[in-house]
């Protein structure tokens, strides 16, 4: 464990820019938001302050509206497309104009929770409050309009599961027409056929192209997407970070903000209801634009164990997992759907993130179990391959980018559980 835990520092370190991380060499050049929060707990485990410092530039790079962008683009990097010049968001620094999971509420509890200093640490949760407060209340103003309780993407990148079987429906009615030539850069780091198709690019471009149309107006964005899609994945995290900033509110003081975010969680997770399918045993997502539920078994439909499920959901969860017949845990589509990839990106690999949430989740629903199933499963992936962006969930095989960050962090995370 010494060795795997030094190891999992060693990466930490090497893409430690000095005040934000990112994710591998090459591949990803930038800071991206639900890395930085995840990584932030990896740094907890031999550099408090230096996790703080990773959320702190993040939540710098807000935008006036409350949104956090996906993507900070600090300095220039032409190996990464669509760089700054294909967002043209117009921002001090050059941001996105997209968001991301918003797990942040999340990570600055449970970097509160294990501090060793605490009044420092609680100083700086104070600063961050309002700051996540506000990005919580964007996603239900603009995302939410109707005011269901349960907010939609309207782009894949934001779910952070870029290709998922999930979207291909309503993607397909994303158009492909009048989108500028353009040379993909992810493709000379990692295989063609472990990333995304063509097919997929063209209609991520398309709409990032519509957006910027639209000045990156967030009051237009939700309406004018052709693709919006209500993830129960992305929900999840965010009613969690909404509960545990509540909780931290309350303890620092701020009623007036616990209050406003213990109503944001109460308020989804009654509406994540709506997403449960028995026929599946999980949640599924919702195309905002039929109304539908979409068919298609997807990890995003079993992280929704990361919010406060009622228990008998997160049981049937715990027991959906079980079944699954592949080597490792947890594959990021179902194996015995045909639609399943077993190395193509989020078509069928494991991430170790996504583990990590859905391990924290089975785990606060009494699930000790399958929680301990997954912890060794990952590190049993690690163990027999480093650590990669991604893995075949059969093999093991390394998949993407290289000596990645948020694997390493979360290799410490569950290091520690494993004691």
């Amino acid at each position: 464990m010494t060795d795997l835990f030094h190891a999992a520092v060693e990466i930490l370190r090497e893409n430690d820019r000095g005040s934000y991380t990112i994710p591998t060499r090459g591949l990803y050049p930038f800071q991206w938001n639900w890395d930085s929060c995840l990584t932030a707990l990896g740094q907890s485990h031999f550099d408090e302050s230096r996790a703080w410092t990773e959320i702190e530039t993040l939540f710098a790079h807000q935008w006036p509206d409350g949104m956090v962008p996906h993507i900070i683009f600090h300095t220039p990097d032409d190996g990464y497309f669509p760089g700054p010049d294909v967002w043209a968001t117009g921002r001090p620094v050059p941001t996105s104009g997209i968001t991301q999971p918003a797990v942040a509420g999340f990570a600055i509890r449970r970097l509160l929770d294990r501090s060793t200093d605490r009044p420092r640490a609680a100083e700086r949760a104070r600063r961050l409050l309002p700051q996540i407060s506000a990005w919580h209340r964007w996603f239900y103003r603009t995302r939410d309009p109707a005011g269901e309780g349960l907010v939609a993407i309207i782009h894949p990148w934001e779910s952070g599961r870029d290709n998922s079987v999930d979207w291909d429906d309503a993607f397909a009615r994303v158009p492909t027409d009048g989108i500028a030539p353009y040379t993909r850069r992810d493709t000379q780091h990692a295989a063609a056929e472990h990333r995304p198709t063509k097919e997929h690019y063209d209609r991520y471009l398309w709409l990032v192209e519509h957006f910027r149309a639209l000045d990156w107006d967030n009051a237009r964005l939700h309406d004018a997407s052709p693709f919006r899609i209500v993830d129960p994945g992305f929900n999840a995290i965010l009613i969690r970070s909404a509960s545990d900033l509540a909780d931290l509110a309350l303890t620092l003081g701020e009623t007036a903000l616990a209050a406003e975010n213990r109503a944001f969680a109460d308020r989804g997770t009654a509406a994540l209801e709506s997403l449960w399918s028995e026929t599946a045993g999980q949640y599924l997502c919702r195309d905002r634009v039929t109304g539908t539920l979409i068919d298609s078994r997807s990890v995003g439909g079993l992280l929704a164990v990361f919010a406060p499920i009622p228990a008998q959901r997160a049981a049937r969860i715990a027991d959906t997992i079980d079944r699954q017949t592949t080597r490792y845990r947890v594959p990021s589509h179902a194996p015995d759907d045909p639609r399943f990839q077993v190395q193509r990106y989020w078509r069928g690999p494991v991430w170790l993130v996504v583990n990590y949430m859905i391990g924290d989740g089975l785990a606060r629903a009494g699930l000790a179990g399958p929680a301990k199933a997954i912890t060794r499963s990952s590190l049993d992936l690690i163990r027999r391959s480093g650590f990669a962006e991604y893995y075949d969930p059969s093999t093991g095989t390394p998949l993407g980018g290289g000596r990645f960050t948020w694997t390493a962090a979360m290799v410490l995370e569950f290091l520690a559980l494993a004691d």
